[in-house]
C-alpha cells in the first residue's frame, strides 16, 4: 500500500514537471496575429483610412513592423465624418509624398495606453518625424480624458478599438493635421521699399531746355535799357556837330 502510494506521488510530480516544461516551451503570441484592417472593419466607420492605408501601403508596412517591433505602435484612427467635414480639396491637393505623411503622422513606433498619453513629454513622436519640421502630437487631458493636439486641430480620444501591446489604436473624430503641411504659410517677404524718387532736377542756366533764372533776365534787361541810352546820346551829339 505504501509502494503504490509511493508511485502515484512520484507520477504525479513526473506529469506535472513535463506540463510546465510544455507550457514554458510554447511560443508566445505572435504580433503577426494582430490585424489592423479587421480592426478598422469592425469599428464600422474608417472606410476611408483604410483606403488611405492601402493606397499609399503603410497597411503592408506596419502589419509587417508589428511581426519585429519590441515597441509596438499606436494608431489614431479618424473616422469617415472626420474626413468628410475637412474643408473641400484639402485631400486631393495633397500629393503622393503628403498623402504618405499624413498618414504616418496618426501612427507613432511606441505603444501608448490611454495612462501613458497622460504622462508623456510633449511632443509626442510620430512615424512622420525625422522628415522637416517637428511632426509632433501634444497630449493633455486627466482622468480617462485624453486629448490629442496638433496645433492646428484638437480632439479627444474618444474610443479604444484596441488597447493592446503590441498595437493601440483609438478612434478620433478629427483627422489630424500636422502644421508641416496645412499650417500657415510663411508670408512672402515683403518688397523692399522702393528708394525714395529724389526731388526733380531744377534746371540750370546753361543747359539746353533749361529755364534762365530770374536774376540773369535782369541783368539782361538792364544792359538792353543802357545800349539805348547810349545810342539815343550818340545821335543826339552827332546832330549838334
Amino acid at each position: 500500500m505504501a509502494f503504490t502510494s509511493l508511485t502515484f506521488i512520484l507520477l504525479s510530480s513526473f506529469c506535472f514537471i513535463l506540463q510546465a516544461q510544455a507550457q514554458a516551451q510554447a511560443p508566445a503570441p505572435s504580433s503577426g496575429d494582430v490585424n489592423l484592417t479587421a480592426i478598422l472593419v469592425k469599428g464600422g466607420q474608417f472606410t476611408t483610412l483604410i483606403k488611405l492605408l492601402q493606397d499609399t501601403q503603410q497597411l503592408t508596412q506596419i502589419q509587417s513592423q508589428l511581426n519585429s517591433t519590441s515597441q509596438g505602435f499606436t494608431v489614431f484612427a479618424p473616422t469617415d465624418n472626420a474626413f468628410q467635414n475637412l474643408k473641400s480639396g484639402a485631400l486631393n491637393g495633397l500629393g503622393e509624398e503628403q498623402k504618405v505623411q499624413l498618414i504616418l503622422y496618426h501612427v507613432t513606433p511606441k505603444y501608448y495606453s490611454l495612462s501613458d498619453l497622460l504622462t508623456v513629454s510633449n511632443p509626442v513622436r510620430t512615424q512622420a518625424s525625422g522628415r522637416e519640421g517637428s511632426w509632433g502630437l501634444n497630449f493633455t487631458g486627466q482622468g480617462n480624458q485624453v486629448n490629442v493636439s496638433t496645433g492646428i486641430v484638437e480632439t479627444q480620444l474618444n474610443n479604444a478599438l484596441r488597447q493592446q501591446f503590441p498595437l493601440a489604436v483609438y478612434q478620433v473624430d478629427k483627422v489630424l493635421l500636422p502644421e508641416e503641411l496645412f499650417g500657415a504659410k510663411s508670408p512672402a517677404a515683403a518688397p523692399s521699399p522702393k528708394s525714395a524718387k529724389s526731388s526733380p532736377e531744377i534746371p540750370s542756366v546753361g543747359k539746353t531746355g533749361g529755364a534762365p533764372s530770374p536774376s540773369g533776365n535782369g541783368a539782361a534787361e538792364r544792359n538792353v535799357g543802357l545800349g539805348v541810352i547810349v545810342g539815343i546820346g550818340l545821335i543826339c551829339m552827332g546832330a549838334l556837330f
